[in-house]
C-alpha cells in the first residue's frame, strides 16, 4: 500500500512527493524519463507491507528498460500469477514486481486476472503508452489532470493542486447535494478527475490523447442453481477470500463492529492467522443507537481475539471535524468518518494492516432502499402514488425518500430518487442550480452492467457496488487510514466471492423483511443467533442527537454567518430552514446538515 504520483511535461521534486508522504513512509523514490519528446516522471512513497526489502522499492523498471510502473494495493493472487512467468528471473516476492512482468508477457488487458485492491501507473516506452488503472470496485482512489499534452495522476488531490490551479465546478457541487458525494470520473475541482473503479485510461505519449477502457463485465444472473449448493460455494469463497488476504510480511489485525459482517472476517482472520489476532472497535461515551462497544466485546470474547476499543465524545467530534474532512479532500455526507479516525488512531499504536467487513451490504442486500424495491414488486402501484401525497407529513428520513420515489416507473430516474440527499428543489434553492449529471452516473454503470436485464433490486446493488461504496465509503476509508500509514483491506470485495454473489438470485440474497439471507445462513454454522440476529446499526455516528444539542447551535451560526466562501455559494436562509427542520423534530435532516459543515470547512481549506 503506497501512495503514487506522475506526471508528464509537468516537473516536481520530492517537496512535492512528500505531500503524499504518509501513505508511504518506509521508502521513496523519484525516476525520469524521455520519451517522445516528453519528461515524464514517475514518483512513489511506499508503505512496506510485502517483501520488506529493496527489492520491493518504486518506481520498478524492467531490466529490459522499456517499462516501469508505480503501484499502489495488494494483489492477493500474484503468487498464483508468478506460476505463469516460468522464465522470468525474479528479485524478490513483491506483487508489484509480479504485475510488471505480468503485463510485459500478457498486456494491459489482463488486468481483470488481479484479485486485488489497487491503483497504478504503467508506462510501456515500446508503444509510448502511459495506463492509468483502478481496482475493480474503486478500493484505491487515482486522481488526474490532462490539459494539452501534460497530465498528473496522484492518489491524492493535495498535490495536483501545487502544480496547477483549478476553480470550483457547480454542476459537481449540484451532483454532491443530489447524492452526498461525487462519483468518479469527477470531484468538486473542474479539471481534477477520478479514474472509475473497474477502468483504465491510456495515455498516448505521441498525441496526448486519453482514452477511457473498461474491465468490468456485465452481471449474469445464474437462475439454475439451488439454494442448498449456492450455500456451500459461498461459504467456499467468503472462507478463501479471507485466507487470501491474511498475505502479508507484517502483523493484521480486524476492525471489528457489532455486527455479523466483521465477526465473520474475525473468525476466519483468527482461525487462519497461526496466533491471537488484535481487534478494534470505536463506540461512543453518549448513550446511542450507534454505540456497537457492548457487542464488540461480547463477539470479541467469542472468538478469542486481543481486543482493544475507544469511544468518543460530540466535544471530539466538532472539534476534529475540520480535520477529517481536509484528509479526506472530498466533502461527504456521511458521519461515519469521525469514529473512523478515531478507530484508526488506536490502530496505528499496534500494527499497520486491518481487515474489515466493508462490502457487504452492496451485493447481499443489507440496506432499507433494497427493501423499497422488493415491495414495488408485489405492491399495487397506487400504493407508491397515495405515500408520495402524504410524503409531507413523512418525519421518518428513509420512509420519506421512499415516499418521493418509488412512484417512479423509470428505473434510473427512481434510483436516482432514492438516493437522493436533497430534493431538487432545495438545490435549487441552496445553490441555484439543477443537480442533471447524477441521473447519467447512475446511468452509465446501469447500461454497463446490462441492468435492463436483471430485476431493479438486482441492478440496484450492482450499481452500489461500484459508485457510492467506491466514492463514498471507501474514499473515506483509504484516505482516513493512509493518514495513519495504515492499510485497509476489504475481503469481502473479494474478486471471486463477488462475482460469485452478483451471479445469485436476489430470492436467495434478500428477502421482505430480510436482508442478507444467504449471509445469515452461513453464518449460522459458525456465530451464536444473538451475533448473527443483531438488529443492524450500521457504522455512524449519533450527529441525530449531537445537533439537537449546543453542537449544533454552533455548527448553526457557522455556517449561516454571511460572508464566508460557503455564504458566497450558498443561500443562507435555505441553510437557515434545513437547520430549523431538524432542530424543531420535523425532520431528520442530520446527513444533510453534515454535508453542508463538510462543504464549509472544504471551502474554508481548500477555495
Amino acid at each position: 500500500m503506497c501512495g503514487i504520483l506522475a506526471s508528464v511535461n509537468h516537473p516536481f521534486g520530492n517537496e512535492t512527493l512528500n505531500m503524499i508522504a504518509h501513505r508511504g513512509p518506509d521508502d521513496y523514490g523519484i525516476e525520469n524519463f524521455d520519451l517522445a519528446g516528453n519528461k515524464i516522471i514517475f514518483g512513489h512513497r511506499r508503505l512496506s507491507i510485502i517483501d520488506l526489502t529493496s527489492a520491493g522499492h518504486q518506481p520498478m523498471i524492467s531490466d529490459c528498460g522499456n517499462y516501469s510502473i508505480i503501484f499502489n494495493g495488494e494483489i492477493y493472487n500474484h503468487a498464483d500469477l508468478r506460476q505463469k512467468l516460468p522464465s522470468v528471473n525474479f528479485k524478490g516476492h513483491s506483487d508489484t514486481e509480479t504485475i510488471l512482468y505480468y503485463f510485459i508477457h500478457f498486456g494491459i488487458k489482463s488486468i481483470g486476472n488481479l484479485n486485488g485492491i489497487f491503483a497504478f501507473a504503467f508506462l510501456d516506452k515500446i508503444n509510448q503508452k502511459i495506463y492509468l488503472v483502478r481496482d475493480r470496485f474503486g478500493v484505491k482512489p487515482l486522481y488526474y489532470y490532462h490539459f494539452g499534452k501534460s497530465l498528473i495522476l496522484s492518489s491524492e488531490i493535495r498535490p495536483i493542486r501545487q502544480l496547477v490551479s483549478t476553480t470550483i465546478d457547480k454542476n459537481s457541487l449540484a451532483e454532491l447535494l443530489r447524492l452526498r458525494y461525487n462519483p468518479s470520473p469527477h470531484t468538486l475541482f473542474k479539471d481534477i478527475k477520478k479514474v472509475r473503479p473497474g477502468h483504465y485510461l491510456e495515455y498516448d505519449l505521441q498525441k496526448g490523447t486519453l482514452l477511457e477502457n473498461t474491465f468490468i463485465s456485465p452481471v449474469i444472473i445464474n437462475h439454475q442453481i439451488s439454494f442448498r449448493d449456492a450455500l456451500q460455494q459461498y461459504e467456499f469463497f467468503f472462507e478463501n477470500a479471507i485466507k487470501r488476504q491474511l498475505l502479508a510480511d507484517v502483523e493484521i489485525g480486524v476492525l471489528l463492529s457489532g455486527g455479523i459482517d466483521s465477526a465473520l472476517v474475525t473468525h476466519y482472520a483468527q482461525k487462519y492467522y497461526g496466533k491471537k489476532i488484535k481487534t478494534f472497535t470505536v463506540g461512543f461515551q453518549e448513550q446511542s443507537e450507534a454505540n456497537e462497544l457492548i457487542e464488540a466485546q461480547k463477539t470479541a470474547e467469542f472468538i478469542g481475539t486481543d481486543h482493544y476499543e475507544v469511544s468518543i465524545s460530540s466535544v471530539q467530534f466538532s472539534t476534529i471535524l475540520r480535520k477529517c474532512i481536509s484528509i479526506i479532500e472530498e466533502p461527504l455526507g456521511t458521519t461515519s468518518i469521525i469514529p473512523m479516525y478515531f478507530l484508526n488512531e488506536l490502530v496505528k499504536k499496534h500494527l499497520k494492516v486491518v481487515l474489515t467487513g466493508q462490502g457487504a451490504d452492496e451485493p447481499l442486500g443489507g440496506y432499507p432502499r433494497y427493501q423499497g424495491e422488493l415491495w414495488r414488486q408485489h405492491l399495487p402501484a397506487f400504493l407508491f402514488k397515495a405515500m408520495k401525497a402524504l410524503s409531507h407529513q413523512i418525519t421518518n428520513e428513509k420512509l420519506y425518500r421512499a415516499s418521493n420515489s418509488l412512484a417512479e416507473k423509470e428505473v434510473v430516474k427512481r434510483f436516482d430518487k432514492i438516493y437522493a440527499l436533497f430534493t431538487t428543489e432545495e438545490i435549487n434553492s441552496l445553490i441555484g442550480q439543477s443537480a442533471n449529471s447524477s441521473i447519467e452516473k447512475i446511468k452509465y454503470f446501469y447500461e454497463l452492467l446490462e441492468g435492463y436485464k436483471q430485476k431493479p433490486v438486482e441492478a440496484m446493488m450492482s450499481l452500489d457496488l461500484r459508485m457510492n461504496l467506491a466514492d463514498d465509503l471507501l474514499l473515506y476509508t483509504d484516505k482516513v487510514s493512509m493518514h495513519y500509514s495504515i492499510e485497509t483491506r476489504v475481503p469481502l470485495l473479494d474478486n471471486e466471492l463477488v462475482t460469485f454473489l452478483e451471479s445469485l438470485p436476489y430470492q436467495y440474497r434478500l428477502k421482505i423483511g430480510q436482508g442478507k439471507f444467504i449471509h445469515k445462513k452461513f453464518a449460522e454454522k459458525i456465530l451464536p443467533p444473538s451475533i448473527v440476529y443483531r438488529k443492524k446499526k450500521g457504522f455512524s455516528s449519533p450527529t441525530d442527537t449531537w445537533f439537537k444539542s449546543n453542537v449544533g447551535e454552533k455548527f448553526y451560526k457557522m455556517l449561516t454567518e454571511p460572508g464566508s466562501k460557503f455564504a458566497g455559494y450558498f443561500d443562507i436562509r435555505t441553510v437557515d430552514k434545513i437547520f430549523k427542520q431538524h432542530f424543531q423534530h420535523k425532520l431528520n435532516k442530520e446527513k444533510q446538515i453534515f454535508t453542508l459543515i463538510s462543504l464549509y470547512y472544504w471551502m474554508e481549506d481548500y477555495l
